[in-house]
């Protein structure tokens, strides 16, 4: 018995099957596509302006003030527990869905569900603290596929139960709570690690994974990633290991490695290119995560589901499944995107403003699913480009603290979009006219990216005029 447990514990099959388990469970939510339905119909008997401008903000401001003390406390405490209080959010916020009535209800079920998206870092970082850098593509690639087919499955089986079975979206959200609970005890079973990225260092920093390795990607509606090896450069410039946490006092190491954190971030965005990557990454993923919050409200201000067949489940399906693709075949296409990438950014931004403007003109229920279609399909594709190209010359260290930094912007960005466009308090827009909203803002970001692009192609070019006339003259 003693051997077989200093072997699990040594092994990194056990903890890799035990976080799949966990990511399959967590993620398995048939009744997540039909939450608008489900609120405006008989079992919470709900407006529709009550969801859009008084409940559905609650999750953008709850998710802002947690995100970044989760974040610090995700690392201090080792993620196991930041996963187990994941479960018990998830509990929590089915709970309250299923027995719970009236606003003030479900604004404390976006709360608990701010939470559960807060400690969401806490599953992919797991996993690099208990499995060494040489198992990071293998383990990386069990953890993220095996979230995409839980929500694949999740949206089917939704589908196949409301459409066929004609299941009531109570029982779908009965089926929820039974898979989170089954997460949380899975949970339960996770080795504790003995290290972590900031506060519980061994050793040197371990690399951001080489080609097809992946990076811990997170949010919700997060890529997975597609990397090129690090530079030799990368290793010079990765922070610095920090004090073991019994070296010193916990005020000092924690002003030590905030400090660290300060002077990381500085060198990181010391970079050009890496700004403008993440300057897109910030601004789209706010309007991406404000398009995904708002989207059942619009489909069902379309084609009510008192009234029509709801497709909910199904849209979603297809939609996981076009992102998983193009995220994929970034990986075979072969472009210098440090001379094409802002272009790239400019073109699809375009693609995403036209996707989002057709949902804001079409009365055509079909018209506003393919729209949604091509926008989540777009923003997978750039993400993942905007993941690499970050990631490439960055330690594993640095690229986290860089991916959680960019969606703390992004949700500062989105939080603003909320309090002005969508709060009963701010301008308290329609669900149509909160579209033409988004597809102007990313009409902006396109036309900052491509204007961007049309400048350095055009540098460029001029250098290499100027380079060509030198080498010719006398």
């Amino acid at each position: 018995m003693d051997c077989w447990k200093g072997a699990v514990s040594h092994s990194w099959i056990y903890p890799t099957v035990i976080i799949c388990a966990n990511g399959f469970f967590t993620t398995m939510r048939p009744s997540e596509s039909f939450l608008t339905p489900y609120l405006t119909g008989p079992d919470k008997n709900l407006t529709a302006e009550e969801v859009t401008n008084q409940i559905f903000p609650v999750w953008t401001y709850s998710y802002l003030a947690l995100l970044f003390p989760v974040f610090l406390l995700t690392d201090y405490v080792r993620y196991k527990p930041v996963l187990l209080l994941q479960g018990i959010s998830l509990i929590v916020t089915w709970l309250l869905l299923l027995f719970a009535h009236g606003v003030a209800a479900m604004q404390l079920v976006e709360f608990f569900y701010g939470m559960v998206t807060a400690t969401e870092v806490a599953y992919y970082a797991y996993i690099y603290s208990v499995v060494s850098s040489q198992h990071y593509q293998r383990v990386t690639s069990y953890c993220r596929s095996v979230t995409l087919v839980a929500a694949t499955v999740a949206a089917v089986l939704g589908q196949l139960l409301v459409s066929l079975a004609g299941v009531s979206y109570f029982h779908l959200n009965a089926i929820s709570l039974a898979s989170v609970s089954l997460a949380f005890l899975c949970a339960l079973f996770l080795p504790m690690p003995q290290r972590s990225m900031f506060f519980h260092r061994k050793g040197a920093p371990e690399p951001v994974p080489g080609p097809g390795k992946g990076l811990p990607v997170g949010t919700g509606p997060g890529p997975q990633s597609c990397q090129e090896e690090r530079s030799p450069d990368a290793a010079a410039g990765a922070p610095s290991p920090q004090p073991q946490a019994g070296s010193a006092g916990p005020h000092g190491h924690l002003l030590s490695v905030l400090l660290q954190l300060g002077r990381d971030l500085r060198h990181c965005y010391g970079s050009r290119q890496l700004l403008c990557w993440s300057l897109w990454w910030a601004l789209a993923t706010a309007g991406f995560n404000q398009v995904v919050n708002y989207v059942q409200v619009l489909w069902d201000f379309r084609a009510p589901s008192h009234s029509s067949a709801v497709y909910n489940g199904a849209v979603e399906a297809i939609a996981t499944f076009l992102g998983s693709a193009t995220s994929m075949a970034v990986g075979y296409v072969k472009i210098n995107w440090d001379v094409s990438g802002e272009l790239a950014l400019g073109i699809f931004s375009a693609l995403d403003s036209g996707s989002l403007l057709l949902m804001h003109f079409t009365d055509n229920i079909w018209a506003c699913y393919a729209g949604y279609l091509a926008f989540k399909a777009c923003y997978m594709l750039l993400i993942t480009i905007a993941t690499f190209q970050i990631a490439v010359n960055l330690s594993m260290e640095r690229y986290a603290l860089m991916f959680g930094f960019n969606n703390f912007v992004a949700l500062v960005i989105q939080t603003i979009l909320t309090v002005v466009v969508v709060d009963s308090r701010g301008l308290g827009l329609d669900i149509s006219t909160q579209f033409l909203i988004y597809g102007s803002y990313f009409t902006v970001i396109t036309g900052i990216f491509l204007i961007r692009s049309m400048y350095t192609i055009i540098s460029m070019k001029c250098r290499n005029t100027s380079a060509a006339a030198e080498s010719t003259a006398p």
